[in-house]
């Protein structure tokens, strides 16, 4: 017990003085302020503490204030009160970083995201679109900063409007996959539009029919934010359905012998209908048929003669009243049979019979079949492209194709092991288009001539506007950032738009070789309708003056709305030798308008395109235009071309005669063999441009010929002897070498997953390893890894991703085999066609549990802005503030305690006031300290006790005599001079203090 009181002693001494009730005053007023200052700044919204239990510190409060007022503090009145108030607010902030301050900004803007599903089975947007316009223009509160945005989505969401003041919607232009329906993604990304420190709603209209993702996690992120989730249904029942769901064909044929086709169809109901059945687009057969309500099985025989890719398309026609959705009425499918492998020569749907005829002989001459068609008419899909060994582009332009075909060039090469031919001439390589394509990809040499300092450069500057037509923002990009890859590297290019900022450079003239720093440039840019060509023309015009490229050229894409530009800015372009092409998409201004713009084009040289049926046609189009610009890439010069890389190609082909030209490539590099050099570089004369090239690219192989065999640069060449052993022996380097392997692969999908199954013929069993790639729409492949299920048989699932064309490629290893399979199959629609009833449930469930509601779809009765609205309040640290105070009042309590401050003295100074002179020196005063110290120290000696103390000791008579000499010997102290001046200082007035003290002793 006496140890804990002598620690409660030591904690909390006895006072040094008496206390009254008016000493707490200081801290009662202290707990006051710091209580009251934290309930005001906590229900103000101004502050708040995120661990307000830490503010419990302040009860350390009394301490401090009992050791000021018990006296153990040491210091005067007025120190002391200060020093304890400093003491006290160090307190009061240590406890206000340990509760985590954050300052509170309250807002009373609203965001309000609008998404909309535009998945496919989505029939129609027109109503919610009005919807949302109306709302947003008759509801949204005057004056007020709310903002608001539209996504739309499908299988995936995109941000069509960027959260803002203002609402320009004219069109939907974002282009996303519409087989599917992701409310997950479409919620997530609603979310992350709204910012954290404004109230945010989300309005989704949708038909509530989920086929990808999980909402559970969303929808409490979204609780979690205080986002609400208001739903407007889009309802439908299709009470009466007609579908076919599938064609099944035979894996395996022979060439003469029947097989059946079978198609699998289901109704609601009972009904009729007709059944029509088509091979490579031409009918074989058609036939009434009676179904009945569920799953119902109709075959046609068929009989293949010949081989080949074989693509059959069944569909059923029904009366309108029966069917709903026409969209699933029809299933494709396929059959390959494995023949004799063709050449498949491509050639300029518009080019001389010249450039090619004399090549197609060649090769039927080396005893090849050989297959001619124009670049517009070449298969869409890989599969249909292994009857080919080989694939030959005879100065044809990449804008005879569209993505889908280059991307199926790419694929047979790479995944099923075709060969690959370019032959140049001025359509082809750098001049055709082909830079940055999939085609370059493949290719042993590069389009991008950077290194080449021969050749002049171009400049083009491209104007976006708004086109009122489906996706039309998102076409202009495309289509401009296409127009972009096909430049060189040292072209220059520039964008302008019509922003909400006005007419602007999106970016200035620059190298196209910086094209990925460019597209995101372009990606993000809101391009509004702009009212007049004017100003934008003029400051295209300005920035292509600046340019030092040798060829200059503006190309305009527009809907018609735009006023032209004056006649003298015309002569200006004129003067200064710029083109203008002008793209008209869909125009809606008038006849005199349209005149008009078309008077641009002709009177500075360009060319005028109109566009009112197909969108597809503009990126062709543009590559067009971006060609005008190409720098010569075409070198007419007669050469003897030398042997590089010794290859079987030219093995025994002598005396090879001259070439009048070619195009100037750049060789690859390891693996690539350049086997025939062009002529050497005046500048450089140990650089050899190819002209011809080979090198080995995934399961294929693929060659350039930089110059053509045809009558222009070859003409020599058709003339040669050894012509024909050339372009076999060309084509037999590079073709598809066909093994006889013993893997059978077949493919069905199964609900949302493809089924992969592998089985091994060899015959001596033995364990692979099966690695099978799937490659679909979207330019996207997947890999798996199969698993053995059986003996000898191999199986793997893969996600399905969109309807249309896969294929798979497997690969079997296992001891010295090394066998490869192919097949592929279709998914003919998308999975969106198979709903046919909306799901309220689930929009209910989203709406219940983010605290939304079910919309009416009336605006005046939804109230959308002005529902449940209420201030967003939002935080932000700031306890580094609060550190700066307290390193500031940590000093500060230092030097109030030890530092003291002569104020007078310092007030003298400043005023400059003179102190009358002191009479005694320190050194004197010191002398006389001693000198009184020895006094009372004898008369001490000589001073009686007191009664109390007893019976005193026998004086000493040494101590009197020993104090009489010490005044004897001590010197006189000194007598003041005059009237001397009553002591100023802190140190005169403590000194004679003292002094009058000893003297009363």
């Amino acid at each position: 017990m006496k140890f804990l009181r002598r620690i409660v002693v030591s904690f909390i001494p006895a006072p040094r003085h008496p206390t009254r009730w008016v000493d707490a005053v200081p801290l009662a007023v202290f707990l006051a302020l710091f209580v009251g200052s934290c309930v005001v700044l906590e229900y103000a919204h101004i502050l708040m503490f995120a661990r307000p239990a830490m503010l419990g510190l302040i009860v350390l409060a009394p301490w401090f204030w009992w050791m000021h007022v018990a006296g153990y503090g040491g210091l005067p009145k007025g120190r002391g009160i200060a020093s304890l108030f400093v003491r006290l607010l160090l307190l009061a902030l240590f406890a206000m970083v340990l509760a985590d301050p954050r300052a509170v900004r309250t807002n009373n803007v609203l965001s309000v995201v609008f998404a909309l599903d535009v998945s496919d089975s989505i029939s129609s947007t027109d109503k919610p679109l009005t919807y949302i316009a109306e709302t947003v223009q008759n509801q949204r509160p005057a004056g007020t900063e709310d903002q608001q945005s539209l996504i739309i989505f499908g299988k995936s969401p995109a941000v069509e409007l960027p959260p803002t003041k203002s609402f320009p919607l004219e069109a939907l232009n974002s282009q996303i996959d519409r087989g599917a329906t992701n409310l997950e993604q479409a919620l997530s990304m609603s979310a992350a539009v709204v910012k954290e420190d404004v109230q945010g709603r989300i309005v989704l209209i949708s038909d509530g029919v989920q086929t990808e993702g999980n909402l559970s996690r969303t929808l409490g992120d979204l609780k979690s934010r205080g986002i609400a989730v208001d739903v407007l249904p889009i309802d439908y029942s299709y009470n009466d359905e007609v579908w076919l769901e599938r064609l099944d064909l035979p894996q395996e044929v022979k060439i003469g012998e029947s097989y059946e086709a079978a198609m699998v169809l289901s109704a609601m109901n009972d009904g009729k209908g007709k059944v029509v059945l088509r091979e490579n687009g031409n009918i074989i057969a058609d036939q009434e048929v009676t179904y009945k309500a569920g799953k119902n099985r109709f075959s046609f025989p068929i009989t293949l003669r010949s081989a080949g890719y074989y693509e059959y398309t069944a569909s059923i026609e029904v009366p309108r009243d029966q069917d709903k959705l026409n969209q699933n009425n029809t299933v494709k499918n396929f059959i390959y049979v494995e023949g004799e492998g063709k050449v498949l020569l491509v050639r300029d749907s518009v080019g001389d019979v010249r450039d090619w005829k004399r090549l197609e002989q060649a090769i039927r001459e080396g005893e090849r079949a050989v297959q001619v068609t124009t670049g517009s008419e070449m298969p869409r899909e890989p599969i249909s492209l292994m009857p080919y060994d080989a694939i030959i582009f005879c100065n044809v332009p990449q804008d005879e194709f569209d993505v889908q075909q280059l991307q199926a060039v790419r694929d047979a090469v790479y995944n099923m092991g075709a060969g690959f031919l370019m032959v140049g001439g001025p359509n082809s390589f750098g001049p055709g288009g082909y830079h940055r394509t999939v085609i370059e990809e493949i290719l042993p040499v590069s389009m991008d001539i950077s290194q080449k300092k021969v050749l002049p450069k171009g400049a083009l500057a491209i104007i976006l506007h708004t086109c009122e037509f489906p996706e039309g923002n998102t076409w202009g990009k495309r289509i401009t950032k296409q127009a972009i890859k096909v430049l060189g590297a040292q072209d220059e290019v520039g964008v302008l738009a019509y922003t909400e900022k006005g007419e602007e450079w999106l970016f200035e003239l620059t190298p196209a070789a910086r094209y990925e720093e460019l597209v995101p440039i372009i990606n993000g840019a809101g391009v509004g309708d702009m009212p007049s060509f004017q100003n934008t023309m003029q400051m295209g015009l300005k920035g292509l003056k600046k340019s030092d490229a040798a060829a200059r050229h503006m190309i305009i894409i527009t809907d018609g709305d735009p006023q032209p530009p004056t006649t003298q800015l015309l002569a200006d372009f004129k003067t200064e030798q710029i083109s203008v092409s002008i793209v008209a998409i869909f125009p809606h201004g008038g006849v005199e308008l349209d005149k008009a713009v078309r008077g641009i084009a002709e009177l500075t040289g360009g060319r005028y395109y109109l566009v009112n049926d197909d969108p597809n046609r503009l990126p062709a189009i543009f590559i067009k235009e971006s060609k005008t610009l190409k720098r010569s890439l075409l070198q007419n010069k007669v050469f003897t071309p030398s042997v590089g890389f010794p290859s079987p190609i030219i093995k025994g082909l002598e005396g090879m005669p001259e070439l009048k030209g070619y195009v100037i490539t750049t060789a690859k590099g390891h693996p690539a063999m350049q086997i025939l050099n062009g002529p050497p570089d005046a500048e450089d004369p140990d650089t050899l441009d190819p002209v011809l090239s080979v090198w080995q690219h995934g399961l294929g192989k693929t060659a350039a010929f930089t110059s053509d065999l045809s009558a222009n640069w070859g003409v020599n060449w058709q003339s040669w002897d050894h012509f024909e052993p050339f372009v076999k022996q060309l084509l037999t380097d590079i073709s598809r070498v066909k093994k006889d392997g013993h893997l059978r692969l077949s493919t069905h999908t199964s609900g949302g997953d493809a089924v992969i199954v592998v089985e091994d013929f060899h015959p001596y069993e033995s364990f692979l390893e099966i690695q099978a790639k799937l490659a679909g729409p979207n330019q996207k492949s997947e890999s798996v890894t199969l698993k053995q299920v059986g003996p000898r048989r191999y199986q793997g699932t893969i996600p399905l991703w969109g309807h249309g064309s896969y294929h798979v490629v497997a690969q079997g290893l296992g001891g010295d085999r090394k066998d490869l399979a192919f097949g592929g199959f279709i998914v003919s629609y998308s999975p969106e066609y198979l709903r046919f009833r909306s799901n309220r449930q689930t929009l209910q469930e989203i709406a219940d549990r983010t605290g939304g509601r079910m919309l009416s779809g009336d605006p005046a009765k939804d109230q959308i802005y002005t529902y449940d609205r209420s201030p967003k309040r939002s935080s932000r640290p700031i306890f580094d503030w609060f550190l700066i105070a307290l390193a500031i009042l940590v000093p500060l309590d230092v030097a109030i305690r030890r530092i003291q401050i002569d104020v007078v003295g310092i007030w003298r100074t400043l005023t400059l006031r003179r102190r009358a002179p002191a009479t005694a020196t320190m050194g004197t005063l010191l002398q006389t300290k001693q000198t009184i110290s020895a006094t009372l120290k004898g008369k001490r000696e000589e001073r009686p006790l007191s009664p109390q103390s007893g019976a005193a000791p026998p004086r000493s008579t040494s101590s009197k005599s020993s104090t009489t000499a010490a005044k004897s010997e001590s010197p006189a102290p000194a007598t003041p001079q005059g009237n001397a001046a009553s002591p100023t200082s802190t140190t005169e007035r403590l000194l004679a203090l003292k002094r009058k003290r000893d003297e009363q002793k």
